[in-house]
């Protein structure tokens, strides 16, 4: 009975299957590797069917060697140098930077010959490729040496001078808690259990809000460099994203935000009101004005700030105050009593609303035009302004071009995703920006 000939089922070379992927990385790293378990499911199912049918015409003419030589198990594939992940994961691998020429410069390096950097340069370093919005790729480097994934990202930010992995950036990091997370820190996500599944890394460049369940994300991405307002700790695995700090970082610490209320040395006492009123002077009309702009009174002061002499501007924005509370008559005229002085250094009390209108106020910034600008189909100024502020602001994802100044789903998704950001669930998180979404946006 003559022996049946084996030939391989050979997939389409450009397949996108996890099997046909992980067959092509493997064959890359060892070419003369023979298959066992991997590859194409229909591969899979050729091969099995054909070494039954060899094995069951190898007992029919008993040939016993030959049986024992199609039994026997094919050599175990030698394992490569790391574990990769699967075509849909952000991670790569750990290795040398490339130089011009493509080639390899240096080997991996050791925790222990860390470059000192601080915060402010690391941040500045991975807006380079983000300015330049460098492609994502496993395989490929850009120009400055490092690979084009998420962990070479993070290693060219860092600048380590080498390209590290998912799995060996913690070596040259400290863990931290979420209260210590400042610009230039790193969410690290690695399984180690299976590096293949989900492992990922991003740079963190701060809070987006006093909630603190969004950050904005600096990361290396599909399909290119991204800056992006991301919930804690990140879209999907979330409770696995472990904060660390570069152990080189030296400081360029980024200021934090203010607590708000009266800074050192101001009063929390009310000074009185013979302090505040035409031809007045002194500190505590400095400090009433700070603490209105904090509560929505930016648009009163045509310079963005406060100062120490009585103006018809501290009038009008305390007065605005006041009306806020429901107040009406005596209890809105503009001076502060002691109730206002209470409610803003407590910081009680309802904030200053936005104005309905179509223009920038006395401020600068651009006051409420009101619901119906927000609807499909509408074009107006006021929506190519919100989409502006949007992408400034880090919540631009859903703009695949723009934005313009017609109303879209791309809009309304991302004043969604920066509605979210606040806390707001339900109606008040249905993307159609109200006069509180708008003040929060542009403040």
């Amino acid at each position: 009975m003559p022996m049946p000939v084996f030939e391989e089922y050979e997939p389409a070379g450009d397949c996108a299957c996890r099997g046909c992927a992980q067959r092509r990385r493997s064959l890359a790293r060892a070419r003369a590797i023979p298959l066992r378990d991997g590859g194409h499911p229909a591969a899979r199912g050729a091969r099995r069917a054909l070494v039954l049918a060899t094995a069951a015409g190898v007992v029919l003419s008993g040939g016993g060697a030959a049986a024992a030589a199609v039994t026997t198990p094919a050599p175990t594939p030698t394992p490569g140098p790391l574990a990769l992940d699967d075509p849909g994961s952000p991670q790569g691998g750990r290795g040398p930077l490339h130089g011009p020429h493509k080639g390899p410069v240096g080997k991996p390096g050791a925790p222990a010959g860390l470059k000192r950097i601080d915060r402010t340069t690391i941040v500045n370093r991975a807006k380079l490729w983000l300015d330049a919005q460098v492609p994502y790729s496993m395989s490929e480097y850009w120009t400055d040496g490092y690979r084009q994934d998420c962990s070479g990202y993070v290693s060219m930010a860092w600048n380590l001078g080498t390209n590290e992995w998912t799995g060996s950036l913690d070596k040259f990091a400290t863990k931290i808690t979420k209260a210590e997370l400042l610009p230039g820190d790193m969410l690290l996500f690695h399984n180690p259990a299976d590096p293949n599944n989900g492992s990922h890394v991003v740079l963190f460049g701060g809070w987006v809000d006093e909630t603190q369940t969004h950050y904005i994300a600096y990361e290396q991405t599909r399909p290119t460099t991204r800056k992006l307002a991301t919930p804690y700790g990140y879209w999907a695995n979330a409770s696995k994203y472990i904060p660390y700090r570069f152990n080189g970082v030296t400081g360029g610490i980024v200021p934090e935000v203010p607590a708000p209320g009266p800074k050192p040395g101001e009063s929390t006492a009310f000074p009185g009101a013979a302090k505040f009123g035409p031809g007045q002077t002194n500190d505590h009309i400095a400090q009433l004005g700070r603490m209105l702009i904090e509560r929505g009174a930016y648009r009163f002061y045509p310079k963005g700030v406060a100062d120490r002499t009585w103006s018809e501007h501290d009038r009008l924005a305390t007065q605005a105050f006041q009306k806020a509370q429901g107040w009406t008559g005596a209890e809105a005229d503009g001076i502060p009593g002691a109730h206002t002085w209470r409610l803003l250094v407590e910081r009680q009390g309802r904030d200053i609303p936005p104005t309905v209108a179509g223009a920038p106020g006395p401020g600068g910034v651009r006051a409420y035009p009101g619901p119906g600008v927000f609807r499909p189909g509408r074009s107006h100024a006021a929506i190519a302004a919100l989409g502006r502020q949007l992408v400034k602001k880090g919540f631009g994802k859903h703009y695949t071009s723009g934005p313009d100044s017609r109303w879209n789903e791309a809009d309304r998704r991302n004043v969604e995703a920066f509605q979210r950001a606040q806390g707001w669930r339900g109606a008040a998180a249905d993307g159609y920006p109200g006069p509180e979404t708008w003040r929060r946006l542009f403040a």
